[in-house]
């Protein structure tokens, strides 16, 4: 499905990136990968980059853009844990600017696949927000999230949130060439990072974890991703795949009365 495609992939070197990067390979793509630490495979190049720091984002962007890539899986990604200005500059701020830095620079044809969350549902009642974070440079984030309320409480949803709509808002900016985003949306998948989100987002995740028969793994996951990378997901324009054992559809079809 995706032989001969160069696909880029931030976050390789943990959880749901590293198994991504591990699919693609397997069906002949090769990863020019993307993280802050050095990654265990062994892959087609490499380029180690914190995405809090803008200026050396915009650097691997540079690299990036010479690669004429097949597709971007935007997988890197900060717990709730995090202060909530590294939350939003890492799960949404830093995303878009480098989803926006290589896009022109992409093959035509080429797909964009967004990590977004279980986290992100609810997003249309925070449209206002939503807005407001639009075209936010690093530098203006801690003042943002003053001024909005963001704090560690919320600011993984909010994340995600925004990474959901952003992705419905781009469904067709790129189609006169065939370029197309979508996201996937996780439920808890057991990462190094799951005790976080379970220390964090408290009684929703443990009611999450309570009602699944058992929390994902970056094998459940990793798949979609290929798929939505591969010419097998051209028709899907501005999607997000819930990829979470049951747990979006249980909990509209209970605030739904269906259950």
């Amino acid at each position: 499905m995706l032989g001969g495609k160069t696909i880029i992939v931030t976050g390789v070197s943990s959880g749901i990136g590293a198994e991504t990067a591990r699919q693609v390979m397997a069906q002949g793509g090769k990863v020019i990968g993307v993280d802050r630490n050095p990654p265990t495979l062994d892959l087609h190049a490499f380029h180690r980059a914190d995405l809090m720091d803008g200026a050396a984002l915009d650097a691997l962007v540079a690299k990036l853009a010479m690669a004429k890539a097949d597709g971007l899986a935007n997988i890197a990604g900060v717990p709730p844990t995090a202060p909530p200005e590294v939350v939003v500059t890492v799960n949404l701020v830093a995303l878009k600017r480098l989803t926006l830095g290589i896009v022109d620079s992409l093959a035509d044809g080429a797909s964009i696949v967004n990590l977004a969350s279980l986290a992100g549902i609810g997003w249309e009642g925070e449209v206002a927000k939503i807005r407001a974070a639009e075209g936010l440079a690093h530098a203006e984030v801690p003042e943002f999230c003053r001024a909005q309320g963001i704090t560690p409480e919320n600011s993984y949803f909010f994340s995600k949130q925004a990474l959901v709509a952003w992705t419905h808002g781009m469904r067709w900016t790129w189609r006169g060439r065939g370029i197309r985003m979508n996201a996937v949306s996780p439920g808890p998948v057991d990462t190094p990072i799951l005790a976080d989100f379970l220390e964090t987002l408290g009684e929703r995740a443990e009611e999450d974890m309570r009602i699944m028969d058992r929390a994902g793994t970056p094998a459940d996951i990793a798949p979609v991703v290929c798929f939505l990378l591969s010419e097998g997901s051209g028709w899907l324009r501005g999607v997000n795949i819930a990829t979470d054992g049951g747990m979006r559809a249980h909990i509209e079809a209970t605030s739904n009365g269906l259950n």
